[in-house]
């Protein structure tokens, strides 16, 4: 199983691909979409967009894993959130690929056996369970861990 996991943002879009056989796990690739910071909204869309279905192209993904937006104190910043992660979203589907949501908490337990680790703990996990991969910022990192999760929830998901 190839997954696509997806750590959604208006300025940083981090991706990943793990390739998943029973309880092997191997690295493929990962970055980040990045957005113009000036941009409109409809254009740092368009991007997150066409970057997504870009990857999806490239790597063919049998699924999507991606995070579920948590809220924000600020209800604008939430907002705009759920708008990049709706461009991703519709990019995967334009590719027939299903998507699989995961809340934070659930993602941080299952590569740490913690809801409530920090990005250093997570990031430290990717290194030790995928060596291959090497992120370079925490959005591709949390993009691995997104991955990563459906590949040990996936094998108890019928």
């Amino acid at each position: 199983m190839r997954v696509l996991g997806i750590d959604p943002g208006l300025l940083h879009t981090g991706w990943s691909i793990v390739d998943s056989n029973g309880s092997e796990r191997k690295y493929i690739a990962s970055g980040v979409i990045l957005p113009k910071k000036t941009a409109p909204l409809p254009e740092r869309l368009a991007t997150i967009f066409n970057g997504i279905s870009e990857i999806c192209e490239n790597f063919t993904p049998d699924v999507c894993s991606i995070e579920i937006i948590f809220v924000n104190e600020n209800p604008k910043t939430t907002l705009l959130l759920g708008h990049a992660r709706a461009a991703a979203m519709v990019a995967v589907s334009t590719h027939d690929i299903e998507i699989f949501e995961y809340e934070p908490n659930t993602i941080k337990k299952a590569l740490t056996g913690g809801g409530h680790a920090d990005k250093s703990a997570i990031d430290r996990m990717v290194r030790i369970l995928l060596p291959a991969a090497n992120p370079k910022t925490p959005d591709e990192s949390d993009a691995i861990a997104i991955a990563l999760t459906h590949t040990n929830i996936s094998r108890f998901i019928k």
